[in-house]
């Protein structure tokens, strides 16, 4: 069958054949559709211990080969194989129906980076009208996660980022009230000129100097939630600077595959009303390594591969 294959620790996707997995006892063989790519895929942390060759991992949606029914697969392929190749083989309880209304597009964004949004927007507790900053805002984690803050409560909700074109695109989008170009001369003076009045919570998809920053701009009583590390994974932190405020680090990861395919379910449904709109980038399996290298690099966009032209890549 086709696949992206990785040769070795840290190289770039080759395109080509690879052996066809096996039915298993507890896996599912799916015939994939569409396959979606993120940051956790490129970082590589899911191939230690895996034996060379193996396909990106990645999460996709496809057909169950045994009844033909549509369904939505984790990341958590059985190694060696994975979503962007023509068939993969997947642990039964990873592999989840999707509704008939339901695209390939959504299903896939509502999963893995949907959930590293809910999760500890969720622990945060917004309250109505408060004050929301959300770091790395212009990723598909922090593009869903503007939209979810507004629709826990929020009054304002503020994206930080590098890039001043896709901040622009969520302003124009209507996701964020205000934009925040971070590597400025005074990211936190920026940041404070944006807050009205100081963050009530701050959800951290990136760590490092960002995070320092964002501390200056929140209220006494903020929510700061991290879940992402892009920009450094140490901090020097002034504990001045957390006086009546709570620093929280959140694993969305690691939770029971029912605990999980109940999270997606409801994103689904946010999905549908009041609706979540995402910028995609659209790839062929054809294209493994140019869809590496966008994502390597930042793309701003949810990355997706069309597998096989029997995918539903629209509602």
């Amino acid at each position: 069958m086709k696949a992206a294959i990785i040769t070795e620790r840290g190289a770039a996707p080759q395109v080509g054949e690879f052996r066809e997995p096996t039915a298993q006892d507890g896996a599912v063989l799916i015939d994939v559709d569409t396959a979606g790519l993120g940051g956790w895929d490129t970082l590589g942390a899911y191939r230690l211990g895996v034996s060379f060759p193996c396909v990106i991992r990645g999460e996709g949606v496809g057909r169950r080969v045994a009844d033909g029914q549509r369904v939505y697969f984790g990341e958590r392929s059985v190694q060696p194989f994975g979503a962007w190749a023509e068939r993969t083989l997947v642990p039964a309880e990873e592999v989840w129906e999707v509704p008939d209304d339901v695209d390939d597009r959504t299903a896939i964004s509502m999963g893995i980076a949907a959930t590293g949004a809910i999760v500890p927007l969720e622990q945060a507790h917004i309250q109505k009208g408060e004050n929301v900053l959300v770091l790395g805002a212009t990723g598909t984690l922090g593009q869903i996660a503007l939209q979810l803050a507004r629709h826990f409560g929020a009054g304002r909700v503020v994206g930080a980022a590098r890039s001043q074109p896709a901040l622009a695109r969520l302003q124009e989008r209507g996701i964020a009230d205000a934009v925040v170009q971070l590597g400025g001369p005074d990211d936190v003076a920026a940041l404070k000129e944006a807050s009205n009045g100081g963050f009530d919570v701050v959800l951290d998809l990136v760590c490092g100097q960002p995070l320092l920053s964002s501390l200056k701009a929140t209220r006494w009583g903020a929510r700061i939630m991290t879940v992402g590390t892009g920009a450094g994974r140490q901090i020097q932190l002034d504990m001045a600077d957390l006086l009546f405020r709570t620093l929280s680090t959140v694993g969305t990861g690691q939770r029971p595959p029912a605990d999980r395919r109940a999270i997606w379910e409801r994103l689904l449904e946010l999905a549908r009303s009041p609706g979540i709109v995402l910028e995609y980038a659209d790839y062929t399996l054809d294209q493994a390594a140019q869809a590496w290298a966008a994502q390597l690099s930042g793309p701003h966009a949810k990355i997706v591969a069309t597998v096989s032209p029997h995918g539903r890549r629209f509602a």
